[in-house]
């Protein structure tokens, strides 16, 4: 599965250099074709290579697989309470745990809207001493001032989908900036969701009002950007991983997938059964999104053993609206969601 022979880290990149220069022929060619060198919870790189260069490195003692860089997709204020996790009860889980004090949440997402009261620091004590990781500037993305004792940590990657692409990554064409700012969206709400702060007062439109907060309101949170706008690949993922296990995280949360029709057994193509494995031999839960195809046979994705699968279900609440008719009778009825998220 990829361990580590060394346990210094400029020696596990020496080692990928080392096996990549005897198919390459110099260090040189090494150097220019390396995307990304996995060093830190596992052993692995990311290069640039041809069909008959891949195999000649696939058939190498100790390689455990040669897998193509592929693309992935990304997959509210009462749902925590419907599940048992009321803030307000002195005995559940929740307060058991301390609101989830101190713990480490990472998010492989579209990045972080910093500016959101989800992220506000309030009440929270200092930076975990376990923390080794760190904001990363960027545009529109300034950690003096964006990051905080709530956003301890917000890393961008992107050398994967710029080489798959083919061309200098240019992040305008995806609408967004070169940082780990979310221009999307998708990244803000699942990080709020697992470790928002509590947000009072709020509601969409006059609907839902009430508390909006994360499951653990008092964890930390690390973001990890691997997409961009909707575009992500399986070498930036890998590499998040990577750093997650060295910055100390307790929990990785992954709303992303790949295409389906899926195998009905764990796809050895797919890099987050390596990632998440590796994670997990760390000592981090890693959790996971079921997918946004079903509820058909074979839809469900990211169905290691090792990893906590998560899906949608139902809520128990319902909102109620009253049309009003031209010249008619108001009419009293519920309103139904047409969007659902895992």
């Amino acid at each position: 599965m990829g361990e580590r022979q060394h346990d210094d880290v400029e020696l596990v990149t020496s080692s990928h250099h080392d096996l990549l220069s005897s198919v390459l022929g110099s260090r040189e060619a090494s150097v220019d074709s390396m995307i990304y060198s996995y060093r830190h919870g596992f052993s692995g790189f990311a290069a640039k290579l041809t069909d008959s260069q891949a195999q000649n490195i696939a058939d190498f003692p100790g390689v455990v697989h040669v897998i193509p860089n592929r693309f992935y997709k990304r997959q509210t204020t009462r749902s925590w309470d419907y599940l048992g996790l009321s803030s307000s009860s002195p005995t559940n889980l929740l307060h058991e745990t301390k609101l989830g004090e101190d713990a480490i949440i990472g998010v492989f997402d579209t990045g972080v809207w910093p500016e959101s009261e989800s992220f506000d620091d309030e009440g929270l004590g200092p930076i975990p001493l376990k923390w080794k990781g760190f904001c990363q500037k960027g545009e529109l993305f300034d950690p003096a001032k964006n990051c905080n004792r709530k956003l301890i940590g917000a890393r961008f990657f992107y050398d994967g989908l710029q080489a798959a692409l083919g061309e200098p990554f240019n992040a305008t064409k995806f609408n967004e900036h070169l940082s780990a700012r979310d221009e999307d969206g998708h990244g803000t709400h699942t990080a709020s969701t697992a470790g928002g702060s509590f947000v009072h007062n709020v509601s969409f439109g006059g609907l839902a009002y009430g508390t909006a907060r994360g499951g653990a309101p008092h964890a930390r949170l690390a973001i990890y950007k691997v997409f961009w706008n909707e575009t992500g690949t399986s070498a930036d993922i890998l590499k998040a991983f990577d750093e997650a296990i060295h910055d100390g995280v307790d929990v990785l949360s992954l709303s992303l997938g790949i295409d389906i029709p899926l195998y009905p057994e764990i796809d050895k193509r797919d890099l987050i059964y390596y990632g998440s494995f590796h994670a997990v031999a760390n000592g981090i839960t890693v959790v996971c999104s079921a997918g946004n195809s079903g509820p058909t046979a074979q839809t469900v994705e990211d169905v290691a053993p090792w990893v906590i699968t998560v899906a949608a279900s139902i809520m128990d609440r319902s909102f109620l609206h009253t049309y009003h008719a031209r010249k008619q009778q108001d009419l009293n009825g519920k309103l139904f969601k047409i969007l659902f998220s895992s």
